[in-house]
């Protein structure tokens, strides 16, 4: 949020402002006696929410440090709160990488600790965007009604160029039940985030951050080989812990990258944005629409609407000797600017001169401030990807802006980083209580999340240099990574051209090639060993992509989606293809039912229910299918799967969306990120034998282990 609440009233069943502090509610006296309350409210603190402000006044945001300062809470930590020496995964960085890391953890029963050099929660400003794959990720976990609900959803872009328009029309359109570009700040998400750990009795551990660590030799299952030094930046008080994985989400100038001695490959660029959060009063036709004002002379701004009416502004900043900044310096004779030698420290920027600077590129229109800025900085943009995400014993992992940094162009901080998350934490958390063997499941997180990054420095390069005008060169990273097929030619603007028929043919074939990417939803991983490069005939969908999320049936009362039955932070999701459960489908799903039962089956060896999450989706309506499934030795399936029943029209049903042959049936594995693994006819269950054995630990095989679980809880 860009400024605290005010107060309201719901008197007459609608929020309307009110007053005083609503949520101190004194007790009424009835009859001359007195209720005493036993809950107290937890004392709220007002705080600047910008360090840099406008001529309109102060704003500030309210904050409730007892319950979002984690271990720096004025009134202490809570009874329930003991942390121990030896855990299963240490994070380092408390931004959205490591608390999203967190949260998943938390949901596998992972025993975790997770720290932050920070006093408290971001307060305001940083990332303000969350896309659809996001927030199916979110889903996943249960919290995603909390996120898609706060703030404007984007789905329409307008850009004007030299003050005429030069596109506006709808954008960020896609497949998904959340469909655009949802605006929410970084510091409520942490908030969200810092609430659900509070309810698995996990706190943040604040002012807190690595003197050193060391990883052991020993690699058994059951070892913890991290020693890691903490210290407490407040006290100065040290300890030493001991764990199976470190995380290391602690930001672009990572300790744990540059202590693993891994190179921080890219470019930083000559472009500096000025950012301002505020009201403004405007005759720009589309200011409160997102998009972009560009001047061939000045730069560009880029604009995002906000809750209530506020707006995050982008504005290209000239720091040159002899740019726009530069010039107003001279013309008011500025001593400081004058003994500088007419050089501008970006960093001494002010918002007036951001303005100032926006009013030039915005122009024949004008802008103003219409409240006290919540928020202002000047940000260099670097381009950077580590060479390595993970150490070579896969110990030791990087996440969110410690593995990428990149422009603001397609809101890919915050979205790459729960893309990092989601995709590390099912995989150290199953290996972490070996479920999964680390030898291979581990590496995959380097080649998958790694690849992607460079792509996002691609496409987010070329279109920041659209709106900059800029030339300067896009880093390259294929010679970095010569394992890998070749990345998309990046789109490469000529500025010069100049002509409104060049830059909407420019703009057509970076949203033509690039849409899908730009939502998350067009995110597909290389080959390994749990994406096999072996085409599957069963589906058209591709090993490694996105899995499709139809419409669906669940009972006689509920509709939904595909993915309302896939959730569940480390879940194995075998959804069942099986027609109307007649025919040659129902013949092999006789085998499927008989292999379920058979102990020495890939279901029963590798944890049946516990581990698995069979989905069975059939052409039946709910009547039907009950009658089906209970007869032929089919009970097996009923009691084992969810069923789901695909009684869409065939031009827009579950089976079509996958392409699912009705003779054949098939079982498509869903990875707990919700990425397809592989996919099989239903009578292939040999296959899906080999596909999990490559990974996955056998329930007779694990090693007694003792997992001391914090309080944590599995759901």
């Amino acid at each position: 949020m860009a400024t605290s609440l005010s107060p309201s009233t719901f008197h007459n069943g609608y929020r309307q402002l009110g007053k005083g502090i609503p949520w101190v509610i004194e007790s009424k006296e009835i009859g001359g006696d007195e209720d005493e309350s036993h809950w107290i409210p937890p004392p709220s603190s007002e705080v600047l929410s910008s360090n840099v402000h406008n001529s309109l006044g102060l704003n500030t945001l309210r904050t409730w440090p007892t319950m979002y300062d984690g271990t720096s809470s004025p009134h202490g930590t809570p009874e329930w709160w003991n942390p121990t020496k030896e855990v299963d995964v240490l994070i380092c960085g408390a931004g959205p990488a490591g608390l999203q890391t967190a949260v998943s953890l938390a949901r596998q029963g992972v025993n975790f600790r997770i720290i932050d050099k920070a006093a408290h929660p971001l307060i305001a400003g940083r990332a303000d965007g969350v896309q659809p794959r996001f927030l199916e990720t979110l889903h996943s976990w249960g919290l995603a009604t909390e996120v898609h609900e706060e703030g404007p959803l984007i789905e329409r872009t307008a850009i004007y160029k030299d003050g005429k328009k030069l596109m506006f029309n709808t954008s960020h359109q896609s497949d998904s039940r959340y469909r655009g570009l949802h605006i929410i700040t970084q510091g409520q998400l942490e908030r969200i985030y810092i609430r659900d750990l509070v309810r698995h009795q996990v706190l943040v551990e604040r002012q807190s951050s690595i003197v050193d660590f060391d990883v052991g030799s020993d690699q058994a299952p059951s070892s913890h080989p991290v020693t890691i030094k903490l210290r407490n930046e407040k006290t100065g008080t040290e300890e030493t812990i001991r764990s199976k994985f470190l995380i290391g989400s602690d930001g672009g100038a990572s300790m744990v990258r540059k202590k693993l001695q891994i190179p921080f490959d890219g470019v930083s660029t000559d472009i500096y944005w000025g950012i301002l959060d505020c009201k403004f009063e405007s005759d720009y036709p589309h200011a409160w629409v997102f998009g972009s004002v560009i001047s061939s002379e000045h730069g560009g701004c880029v604009i995002i609407p906000r809750e209530d009416g506020y707006i995050r502004l982008y504005t290209q900043l000239d720091t040159s000797t002899t740019g726009t900044i530069a010039q107003s310096r001279q013309e008011k004779n500025n001593a400081e600017f004058q003994e500088s030698g007419g050089h501008v420290d970006a960093h001494s920027v002010t918002a007036d001169e951001v303005l100032q600077q926006a009013n030039k590129i915005f122009a024949p229109y004008k802008l103003k401030f219409a409240a006290p800025l919540s928020w202002f900085t000047v940000w260099k943009i670097s381009e950077r990807v580590a060479r390595s995400f993970s150490s070579p014993d896969c110990r030791v992992h990087l996440a969110g802006d410690a593995a990428h940094i990149h422009s603001v162009m397609g809101a890919f901080g915050l979205n790459a980083s729960i893309m990092d998350s989601a995709n590390l934490a099912w995989k150290i958390g199953m290996c972490a209580q070996n479920h999964a063997k680390l030898s291979t499941l581990g590496p995959t997180y380097d080649s998958e999340r790694r690849y992607h990054a460079n792509r996002i420095i691609h496409v987010s390069g070329s279109y920041l240099r659209f709106i900059c005008n800029s030339t300067f060169p896009l880093a390259e990273f294929n010679h970095v990574n010569k394992e890998w097929p070749p990345l998309p030619e990046p789109q490469k603007y000529q500025p010069a051209a100049g002509k409104p028929e060049e830059d909407l043919k420019f703009l057509q074939t970076f949203f033509g090639n690039n849409g899908p990417f730009l939502l998350g939803i067009d995110a597909d991983y290389a080959p390994s060993v749990i994406v096999p490069d072996t085409p599957s005939a069963a589906i058209a969908p591709r090993n490694g992509v996105r899995a499709p999320n139809p419409r669906v049936c669940f009972d006689m009362e509920k509709t939904g989606y595909l993915y309302d039955t896939l959730t569940g932070a480390a879940r194995l999701h075998l959804v069942i293809f099986a027609s109307d459960l007649q025919g040659s489908a129902r013949e092999k799903l006789k085998k499927l039912a008989s292999a379920m039962s058979d102990p020495s089956s890939f279901f029963r060896r590798y944890g049946g229910l516990a581990r698995f999450n069979p989905v069975i989706v059939t052409k039946c309506v709910p009547h039907e299918a009950e009658f089906l499934l209970k007869s032929d030795s089919l009970e097996v399936l009923e009691a084992n799967c969810t069923a789901v029943y695909d009684d869409r029209a065939p031009d827009e049903d579950a089976h079509t969306c996958y392409e699912v042959d009705h003779a054949k049936g098939a079982i498509v594995f869903v990875r707990p990120d919700l990425w397809i693994g592989t996919s099989v006819f239903l009578d292939q269950l040999d296959e899906l034998d080999k596909y999990f054995e490559a990974w996955l630990v056998p329930t007779e095989e694990k090693s007694t282990m003792t997992n001391v679980m914090n309080g944590h809880m599995k759901s």
